[in-house]
């Protein structure tokens, strides 16, 4: 259904339509990881398939380092597809009767590069995943996780600029995954990506985000770091994603910062968890606790504001 002038999103759901995505601005910053979250059915993969044009939108505009991509020719959104955007998908989409090394070049062959160049970028992003040694082995001869790394090297070949994930660790085992996850942000530290991330796992998107977004019904509830989220929830239904989680171990030092206060004493490190503060803290006389970063002294809290959060409000 095209949306036309005027047309309520109630209106689209009384004529028996789904709205995949609406109403949604948000931006997506340089060398962040953004993680779209939200269960099945919430419009979490539809976006992401937006951004990259694989669906077209009916209003609005995609701006991908300032030029939106809605007025790009077909020949125009495949080069840049090829040139700045990997995708990671659920399903490896391996091709079965390849190599690794087959497999992880071949959209290096699609581009049209040389045979020898292309072997040679494989390689290089093979061993970047730690599959050096098994260029050779095909699919079938690797570990789900295996397979995985490969589905990565191959999006990471072409160099892009933007990276997106769609639940890519989703269909492994608990052991394997945490690994992949382990994996995926050494990688990020190397590469330092753009990348969206989708998942419907909240403990998997508090490891990996910079900023989450949590999607319903194709719009977002919220998007904020995952610090203000567990603090913060804006809605009640992020509040219910949100209850079961320990915000000890997810709330940082330097969000508790408040203006105006002065701490005395030995600090704490802005980037330790309340839960790593947790014992020193509950022995510690102080009202407030400075805090530094990078050596500098950033700000303080309130010591109850901890003890608050440990064993809930008094």
């Amino acid at each position: 259904m095209k949306l036309t002038e005027g047309t309520s999103f109630d209106q689209i759901k009384s004529d028996g339509y789904i709205a995949g995505v609406r109403d949604v601005s948000i931006d997506v910053f340089q060398g962040e990881i953004l993680v779209i979250m939200g269960l099945s059915g919430s419009g979490k993969s539809t976006l992401v398939r937006c951004f990259s044009r694989l669906h077209d939108i009916t209003g609005g505009e995609i701006i991908v380092d300032g030029q939106n991509i809605m007025d790009l020719s077909e020949r125009d959104l495949i080069n840049l597809r090829r040139e700045k955007m990997g995708m990671v998908f659920q399903s490896f989409g391996l091709l079965p009767h390849r190599t690794v090394l087959e497999n992880v070049s071949f959209p290096l062959e699609m581009r049209g590069q040389d045979r020898y160049v292309r072997r040679a970028r494989a390689l290089e992003v093979i061993k970047l995943v730690g599959l050096e040694g098994r260029e050779e082995y095909f699919p079938r001869e690797l570990s789900g996780g295996q397979q995985q790394r490969v589905g990565i090297a191959r999006s990471l070949a072409i160099e892009p600029d933007i990276w997106f994930l769609d639940e890519p660790f989703s269909a492994l085992d608990p052991l394997i995954r945490r690994e992949m996850q382990d994996e995926f942000l050494r990688l990020q530290e190397i590469l330092g990506k753009t990348i969206v991330f989708i998942t419907h796992d909240f403990d998997e998107a508090l490891r990996l985000a910079d900023r989450i977004a949590i999607m319903k019904d194709g719009a977002i509830e919220q998007c904020d770091t995952p610090d203000q989220i567990v603090l913060h929830p804006a809605t009640e239904y992020v509040r219910k994603f949100t209850e079961e989680i320990d915000k000890a171990r997810v709330v940082h030092a330097e969000v508790l910062i408040e203006p105006g206060l002065v701490g005395e004493g030995e600090p704490v490190p802005a980037g330790a968890t309340v839960h790593n503060l947790a014992r020193g803290l509950i022995n510690d006389q102080r009202d407030v606790i400075p805090v530094t970063k990078q050596g500098t002294l950033i700000g303080a809290f309130k010591r109850q504001t901890v003890l608050d959060i440990l064993l809930g409000p008094s």
